[in-house]
């Protein structure tokens, strides 16, 4: 019998994710899965049980939310051999568009997991982040965003409306009434961009933000970053730029370039520009730089 761990956020999907959780959990057992609720009051709280559950021995720990508890998950499992899944029925479900998994289907998801578990888990990267003086690390999946997307982030994780995509262009609209651009250093294995900017992206995917295509040529297991930076621009320009990233469109720009790189080391230069606001980390705040990521080829099995 396959013994399958469980975690559920219940606020996910305003409020959709309690509901989710409880039809997976069934959904399991009745397909003859042994599944234990790993769940808890608060995200630590979870993911201090998913972790004790996996060093007593798991077969696969799902993750039913958004990108946020995907990213739990994935702090969990990575360099291990222990597979993930994932029940996408969060707001952004970045992360599930990106492995072109289920979003919003109970059933579909199940059903997914059911596939990996019997065909065998995809190997994808995963993306070590954190201080570059310091031994402790944060994982992610997606994108690690520390300019005005991340300044939105903040925002937008403080609102409860609109749903989805429509609740960062509104917290975009209010960060650009104090927005000036900051000063960075960004080092990559083969060049250094400095410069006044306004973006600021390390993905590993595609999205975030809920649909914005930030990175459209990433990939999850290519073993490589792809950095997007976009230079100085003024609010009008950030304006009129901010439509055409749900399509990708922005890369054409002139003034934005995108390397590929194995590790990205992020400095801020203040005579250069303001403070990069904190980095968030798949919709999860990370801090403030200096920052180094660096990509881990097939780190994280995924149940697809």
């Amino acid at each position: 019998m396959t013994h399958i761990g469980v975690v559920v956020n219940p606020t996910a999907g305003q409020g959709r994710g309690r509901g989710a959780g409880t039809a997976t959990v069934d959904a399991l057992r009745r397909r003859g899965h042994h599944v234990e609720d790993l769940s808890a009051r608060d995200l630590e709280g979870a993911s201090a049980r998913a972790r004790h559950a996996a060093v007593r021995g798991l077969d696969a720990l799902v993750m039913v939310g958004g990108d946020g508890m995907v990213n739990l998950g994935a702090n969990v499992v990575a360099e291990t051999d222990l597979p993930l899944g994932i029940v996408a029925v969060g707001t952004g479900n970045d992360l599930a568009r990106a492995l072109e998994l289920p979003r919003g289907d109970v059933d579909a998801s199940v059903r997914a997991i059911e596939h990996g578990l019997a065909q065998g888990p995809r190997a994808i990267d995963a993306v070590s982040a954190g201080p570059p003086l310091h031994t402790a690390r944060t994982w992610y999946l997606g994108t690690l965003s520390c300019g005005v997307d991340a300044a939105v982030n903040a925002r937008a994780n403080t609102m409860r409306w609109p749903r989805g995509s429509g609740r960062y262009v509104r917290a975009l609209i209010g960060e650009l009434r104090h927005f000036a651009p900051y000063g960075y250093r960004v080092t990559l294995d083969d060049v250094v961009w400095e410069s006044a900017g306004c973006v600021v992206a390390v993905a590993n995917a595609p999205w975030f933000g809920g649909g914005v295509k930030v990175a459209p040529d990433a990939r999850v297991d290519d073993g490589l970053l792809d950095v997007v930076v976009a230079g100085p621009f003024t609010r009008a320009g950030v304006v009129r730029i901010f439509p055409g990233m749900y399509a990708g469109r922005h890369v054409r720009h002139p003034a934005v370039q995108v390397f590929r790189s194995r590790t990205a080391l992020i400095e801020p230069v203040e005579r250069l520009g303001a403070f990069p606001p904190d980095a968030f980390a798949d919709g999860e705040r990370l801090g403030p730089a200096p920052l180094l990521a660096q990509v881990h080829p097939g780190a994280v099995q995924v149940l697809a």
